[in-house]
């Protein structure tokens, strides 16, 4: 058994919502800006007023308490930002 990589997605069983590789594998990079989450509802927030892009999650490096999908830190979106630890979703609307 390999436990100390990252692996090709799809590989695994999907969760409940038919999603794959949701916690571990990699950092999520996501377009929204990082900044505190405000207290009133919104739809589809983009973040707060920035230099850093969120990253989600964590990766197979990283110990457990770490790996959540709602784990959540940032980075600066500069050329050049290259890390085995970052990955991205392609959504289609």
């Amino acid at each position: 058994m390999e436990c100390c990589s990252y692996h090709q997605v799809g590989l695994k069983e999907p969760n409940a919502w038919g999603l794959y590789d949701m916690h571990g594998n990699v950092k999520e990079w996501c377009w929204d800006w990082l900044g505190t989450y405000p207290s009133v509802t919104q739809t589809n927030p983009t973040g707060g007023l920035s230099n850093f892009r969120v990253l989600r999650g964590g990766w197979w490096a990283s110990s457990s308490g770490w790996t959540r999908s709602a784990e959540r830190s940032g980075d600066t979106p500069y050329a050049g930002t290259l890390s085995f630890e970052l990955g991205f979703c392609l959504v289609r609307p």
